[in-house]
């Protein structure tokens, strides 16, 4: 029944490759949030749809800003139209306050905010440019997210999709993808795909990671 009702999202043209209408003249080159607040930290992670990954994320207690965007690959200055052609990624730049969430939790969220054996994509969302990544900025997540990959591992028969791969750049998506979920809760795509998404991991997550109005 799941690969049912993936043919037909598929067929309706509810995936995240058709989800916008183009923009004219938005520029897509900036690739940093700038952090105002002193002790702000930065992760990135790839896990399909950016539309999705942002929601999940800025339910999280501690983290500040989820902002959508492209990494993983080669090409300089991705955009919508050609971030696929750059072996670039939907990717997403988590800026969280170390304080009050730990990366061992961000990284937690991630495993546990998608399917973890589905390859080179997510849901209906097909493709390299859906691919799940982790990058790591340093020895010490990488340790973190290794040990947590073989844990979980050790649940699947299939293989764990997630990549896990060092940082190199991250560029920020075009403005109307940012908060695309809270500005158009009504997309077909909103509702079929990315609502069920977070449905999920908000069943699965602990109400003490979870902001208020989120449990």
């Amino acid at each position: 029944m799941k690969y049912v009702f993936i043919a037909c999202l598929i067929l309706l043209g509810i995936s995240c490759n058709g989800k916008a209408q183009k923009q004219a003249n938005i520029n897509t080159n900036s690739v940093n949030v700038e952090i105002k607040q002193e002790g702000l930290e930065k992760a990135y992670f790839a896990s399909g749809c950016f539309w999705c990954v942002e929601a999940v994320y800025e339910s999280v207690i501690g983290v500040k800003e989820a902002v959508s965007g492209y990494a993983g690959g080669s090409g300089k200055n991705p955009t919508y139209d050609n971030y696929g052609d750059t072996g670039h990624a939907e990717a997403l730049e988590v800026i969280y306050d170390p304080k009050k969430v730990s990366y061992a939790t961000l990284v937690d969220v991630y495993f546990n905010s998608q399917d973890v054996t589905q390859q080179n994509g997510q849901g209906p969302d097909i493709g390299s440019s859906y691919r799940s990544i982790i990058f790591y900025q340093n020895a010490k997540q990488k340790e973190i997210i290794e040990a947590k990959k073989a844990a979980l591992q050790k649940e699947f028969k299939k293989p764990i999709a997630a990549e896990v791969e060092p940082f190199q750049k991250f560029w920020k998506a075009e403005d109307y993808h940012q908060n695309y979920k809270k500005k158009h809760p009504n997309n077909r795509y909103i509702q079929n795909v990315s609502n069920p998404r977070f449905n999920r991991f908000k069943n699965k997550a602990a109400d003490s990671i979870l902001k208020p109005k989120y449990r």
